[in-house]
């Protein structure tokens, strides 16, 4: 299974350029379209994978963050053009859909399998509780200090405001990432290992220097055919939602889970092989990632192109994010986890979607 998605990582991004081409000249199904950007998506992880493997750290975890968060910046900007009156808050939705997804869901899910596989599993609590307080100040300062600002009316940032905060997001998620990389990179590191084996990724030999420059290559083909099947699948996605009766919060879901589904199964395996502080590096990486870096993206992107961008937070949604940040604050606050964090993480995921589909 993981040669055949190896194989598609190669094939994804000229066979979604070729699907674009046809769909100039006539309508190319929207489930082939759908099937062809998942592809994309993993396969341009994958590549950004191999660079970053390649370049080593710090410089090999931007790479990996960037390509991601291309990803996700495209494909919000894409259904923004094209989302009419829920424009506005198609980033909000989509951010805090990442958060919920990535600590109640993935950690739920990595807690709760590696629990019932390995019954208890030892992390670094230095590196977690380090990302779980940098995580916290993002998503208070990104998705609920709007809500309480007088300059603007409304769950929104003035410019100067919204230009603040992303640079501070910007600046808390650099410093981040080089105590994770750079300073203290033993508090990210399994109990017991050493600074030489950071993880899955540390037993594999390093891609020659033709290997890395083809990635680089399908890497940026990959990201363009990613933005451009999304403006496609924009108009039919609005449309099949509204039909559907559901909220357009459905949309942000949607983007977060398929931009996060590659992680996922990186983490989901790790915790099956008894590896859970890599999971939630992982995990809690890609959340950050998705705060510190899509939030100053696509607010800079919305004051150059005037693009409206409202990231407060519904009451329920703070009670919910409130909730989320407790209790993963209180699980995994001993370096240690069981099935029933997992099952509580899970619980909250479950209210999350029940109610965002039924508001």
């Amino acid at each position: 299974m993981l040669r055949y998605f190896k194989t598609w990582s190669w094939i994804a991004p000229p066979a979604a350029w070729l699907v674009l081409a046809l769909d100039s000249m006539f309508a190319v199904p929207l489930v082939l379209i759908g099937l062809v950007l998942a592809f994309s998506v993993t396969a341009a992880v994958h590549h950004a994978e191999v660079i970053a493997h390649k370049l080593g750290e710090p410089f090999g975890t931007l790479v990996l963050a960037l390509a991601v968060t291309v990803i996700e910046v495209g494909l919000i900007l894409s259904l923004m053009a094209g989302a009419g009156d829920g424009a506005a808050t198609l980033a909000r939705d989509t951010v805090i859909a990442a958060v919920m997804i990535i600590l109640n869901g993935l950690v739920g899910l990595c807690l709760l399998i590696g629990g019932l596989r390995h019954r208890e599993q030892a992390f670094q609590q230095s590196g977690v509780s380090a990302a779980l307080a940098t995580l916290s100040a993002l998503t208070v300062l990104s998705l609920v200090l709007p809500n309480f600002t007088l300059s603007e009316a409304g769950p929104v940032y003035s410019p100067s405001q919204l230009g603040f905060v992303a640079v501070v997001s910007l600046l808390l998620y650099g410093t981040f990432v080089m105590v994770q990389t750079v300073r203290h990179r033993e508090y990210f590191l399994s109990p017991g290992e050493g600074p030489n084996a950071p993880g899955e990724a540390s037993y594999a030999p390093s891609p020659s220097a033709r290997r890395a420059w083809l990635s680089a290559l399908f890497l940026l083909l990959a990201l363009g055919s990613v933005v451009l099947l999304a403006k496609t699948l924009s108009g039919p996605l609005a449309l099949w939602v509204d039909a559907m009766g559901a909220p357009r919060a459905t949309v942000g879901v949607a983007i977060a889970a398929l931009v996060l589904l590659p992680e996922s199964l990186a983490a989901v395996r790790a915790a099956l092989a008894n590896r859970i502080q890599t999971s939630l590096n992982l995990a809690l990486g890609s959340a950050l990632a998705t705060i510190g870096l899509t939030i100053p993206a696509v607010a800079a992107l919305s004051l150059l192109a005037d693009l409206p961008i409202a990231l407060g937070l519904s009451p329920k949604g703070i009670v919910l994010l409130g909730l989320t940040l407790l209790v993963a604050t209180l699980s995994l606050a001993n370096g240690r986890t069981t099935i029933l964090q997992g099952a509580v993480h899970l619980v909250i995921f479950g209210v999350y979607l029940f109610t965002t589909v039924v508001p």
